[in-house]
C-alpha cells in the first residue's frame, strides 16, 4: 500500500460481552488506563487510514462518547447476528472506497502497529483478494480454525462450534482479523448465509466464497498468540492488567 487512500479499517465494537458479568460493554473495560477500544484504535491509526469506522450496537452511545470530537466513523448493528452481519453494516459508510479493508475486533488490545503494518503488506505483496491472521495456539479450544490448502492458500475457516472432531485437532487458529479487497468483500458478504449451529452470519465464510469465484487468499501467521488473543472474561481482564503493569 503506497498511501492511506489504500487502506480503510473496520473495527467490531458491538458486542455485549455477558462473560465479563458486567454492566459496562466489553469494549469499555479499561487495561492499563486506556479501553480496549481504545488502544484498538490508536494502534490502527498510527497506519494513517482513510477512515475508521467502528460497529457498534450494544451500549452504542458510551461507545460513540468514548471517541467524541475524533475523526471516527460509526455504522449500527442494530440486530447482533453475526460477525459477516456486522460487517455489513459498513458498507454504506465505504461505499466510495476503493482499496483494503482491515477488519478486527475490539477486544485484542496487545494488538501492535507493527504487526498490522506487516499484516497489511503481506497482503498487498502476495495480491491476495483476503487474507487472514492467524495464530497457533497449545489449546485452541473455543476459536475457529484454519484449513489449508496448497502453499500459504487457506481453504475455508471453520467455527469450533461447526468443527469435526478432527478439524478440532488444527492448533492454527482465526484471530478475527481480516484484509480483503473492498471490491469483493461486500459481493461475498451478501452471499453467506446463517446454514450453521450458531444460526450467525459468519465472517469467515467469505473464504470460502472468494476461492469460488477466482479470489486469491492467504494466511499470515502471527508469531505472538497474546496479540490476537481475545479478552472475554474477568479473570482474562485481570491478567491483562497484570501484563501491562509489569510491562
Amino acid at each position: 500500500m503506497n498511501s492511506k487512500e489504500d487502506l480503510a479499517a473496520v473495527i467490531l465494537a458491538a458486542g455485549e460481552g455477558t462473560r465479563m458479568k458486567s454492566d459496562l460493554a466489553k469494549v469499555l473495560h479499561r487495561i492499563g488506563g486506556r479501553s480496549m477500544i481504545r488502544r484498538i484504535v490508536e494502534s490502527v491509526r498510527e497506519l494513517g487510514p482513510e477512515c475508521i469506522i467502528l460497529i457498534v450496537g450494544y451500549q452504542a452511545e458510551a461507545v460513540k462518547g468514548e471517541f467524541e470530537g475524533e475523526d471516527i466513523r460509526f455504522a449500527l448493528q442494530r440486530e447482533r447476528l453475526g460477525t459477516g452481519h456486522a460487517v455489513m453494516q459498513a458498507k454504506d459508510v465505504l461505499k466510495s472506497f476503493s482499496g483494503t479493508v482491515l477488519i478486527l475486533t475490539g477486544d485484542t488490545p496487545f494488538l501492535t502497529t507493527r504487526t498490522l503494518r506487516e499484516f497489511c503488506h503481506f497482503h498487498s505483496a502476495n495480491g491476495n483478494t483476503a487474507t487472514v491472521m492467524s495464530t497457533r495456539m497449545k489449546d485452541p479450544s473455543g476459536y475457529g480454525r484454519i484449513v489449508r490448502g496448497k502453499g500459504d492458500r487457506v481453504d475455508r475457516i471453520v467455527e469450533h462450534a461447526d468443527a469435526t472432531a478432527g478439524e478440532k485437532q488444527i492448533d492454527e487458529i482465526n484471530s478475527g482479523i481480516f484484509c480483503v479487497d473492498s471490491d469483493q468483500l461486500f459481493d461475498a458478504l451478501s452471499l453467506i448465509s446463517k446454514d450453521n449451529i450458531q444460526d450467525e452470519y459468519y465472517l469467515t465464510d467469505i473464504i470460502e466464497i472468494l476461492n469460488g469465484s477466482g479470489g486469491k487468499t492467504g494466511v499470515y501467521v502471527c508469531e505472538d498468540s497474546m496479540e490476537v488473543t481475545g479478552i472475554n472474561t474477568r479473570a482474562q481482564l485481570e491478567e491483562a492488567e497484570r501484563l501491562i503493569s509489569d510491562g
